[in-house]
């Protein structure tokens, strides 16, 4: 296997944020953390530093996303910085992405990407994404860029190896299946949940992420089902949003509500794919590089299933 994996190691750029003077820490976040994943912010068209003053560059783009940045430092961060100089995490982690990478090619699925650069990073704790995330979520729907970030603390270090298979995952998907702004909520749903079973396949479902396993599928499925399934075709992400996260997360991004709860299109979409894996045996690894409408098709009686 000729994959390289390229590890941006972020503990040591934070150290040295820590010990420069407050003016200057935008600036070595900019270019010493995120400047090895500026292909991957060129493709959202976020420059590494704003034009002007204030205006909108990685580091605002960074803080909206709910990685720490400069200007939300406080009391608690020399002790996270000092849990992610861990060893053990990192190399978990890249074996988690490494390990990942091989089970796709093990299953015959060509990776177009060669080189892949990963980063572990800290998420803000005060960012409302995090907070609905239970303090972990990650990156990876730029094909050879992959990033996770983290509060560090027992779950999160636990599982965050599991979201790495999951973005990695995202990664192998659309080097196959290209990203259109166009997408449909049905696209989206097989996305998520190839991604979730992926990582379900790799370490188990124990360790599947609060955006499956926070939703009461036995009490709320058939409602969840009904709303969303005369939404499938709904196309642009401003409209999907609300389907996706539900409407708490909707109306953060200012999006209009669609009644559903927290991540309600992940839990179905997990269960979409969970359901198309068991009726055809394929794995959700070889599953990844479908067209959602095949799995959409051979899944029609998903909705039937009560």
């Amino acid at each position: 296997m000729d994959i390289r994996l390229k590890t941006v190691r972020s503990d040591a750029v934070y150290r040295k944020m820590l010990a420069a003077a407050p003016e200057k820490r935008d600036d070595i976040f900019r270019y010493e953390l995120m400047s090895p994943f500026q292909r991957k912010w060129d493709c959202y068209r976020i420059p590494l530093k704003a034009k002007h003053e204030g205006g909108y560059d990685i580091v605002m783009a960074c803080r909206m996303m709910g990685l720490l940045t400069a200007s939300r430092f406080d009391e608690d961060t020399v002790a996270q910085v000092a849990a992610l100089e861990d060893e053990a995490l990192w190399r978990r982690c890249e074996d988690a992405v490494r390990g990942s990478l091989e089970r796709f090619e093990d299953e015959g699925i060509e990776l177009f990407e060669r080189e892949y650069v990963f980063s572990l990073l800290l998420a803000d704790g005060a960012n409302i994404y995090t907070k609905m995330n239970e303090n972990y979520c990650g990156d990876g729907g730029i094909p050879g860029f992959i990033m996770a970030w983290l509060i560090p603390g027992e779950s999160t270090v636990s599982r965050i190896h599991a979201a790495l298979a999951h973005e990695t995952d995202h990664n192998v998907r659309f080097q196959h299946q290209k990203w259109h702004d166009d997408i449909t909520l049905g696209e989206m749903l097989v996305s998520e949940g190839l991604a979730e079973n992926f990582a379900a396949e790799m370490y188990g479902e124990e360790l599947t992420g609060p955006w499956v396993t926070r939703t009461d599928w036995d009490k709320d499925g058939k409602y969840i089902k009904d709303k969303i399934r005369p939404a499938l075709g709904v196309q642009g992400l401003e409209q999907l949003n609300a389907y996706l996260y539900g409407d708490e997360m909707a109306a953060v991004q200012g999006c209009e509500p669609a009644g559903l709860p927290y991540c309600a299109g992940y839990a179905l979409g997990y269960r979409l794919v969970r359901h198309y894996l068991d009726k055809t045996g394929i794995s959700a690894a070889k599953a990844t590089i479908l067209p959602a409408e095949q799995i959409l098709e051979d899944s029609e009686d998903f909705w039937d299933d009560r």
